[in-house]
């Protein structure tokens, strides 16, 4: 075991939030999750991990790990899971949700108003504006997430 790797070891246990403070934050990361599983799991580790330390670097990862075996979308199943942890079957069911429900109903409402305006020039533009951000989220997600999962240099 690495001097690294023993004082994340070492580290205190990560402060559990209340069912409503988790809620709030799901909520958060549902509704500025996109992108796909790349930014999405670098929006979750950027609020869980980094900044409310409500679950541990390892921990996250070694999750991450799992969820990524598995079939299925990596992101949701690493929320549900996170959710699990902190508040059990309701704290699964809650983050599960709140994960994919606001990208769902932007996405319906971003679909109905392409289908309903999308021969007016400047929505057109817009729409192809909005595949460029998304691209930079995902490299900008990637770049993050993979400087803290691959620690070797060869």
């Amino acid at each position: 075991m690495t001097a690294a790797t023993n004082q994340g070891a070492t580290m205190t246990a990560p402060a559990t939030p209340t069912l409503a403070e988790a809620t709030r934050v799901w909520l958060k990361i549902g509704l500025l999750s996109f992108g796909g599983p790349a930014g999405q799991i670098a929006l979750m580790h950027k609020e869980l991990v980094e900044e409310r330390r409500w679950i541990g670097e390892r921990r996250f990862l070694h999750a991450l790990n799992y969820c990524m075996l598995l079939p299925g979308p990596e992101a949701q199943q690493l929320a549900t899971y996170i959710g699990w942890l902190m508040h059990r079957t309701l704290g699964g069911l809650i983050a599960g949700l709140l994960f994919i429900l606001p990208g769902a109903l932007v996405m319906w409402g971003l679909s109905l108003l392409y289908v309903l305006y999308r021969q007016i020039p400047l929505v057109d533009a817009l729409f192809f504006g909005v595949k460029a951000a998304v691209l930079a989220i995902v490299v900008e997600a990637g770049l993050r997430i993979s400087k803290r999962a691959l620690k070797n240099r060869a």
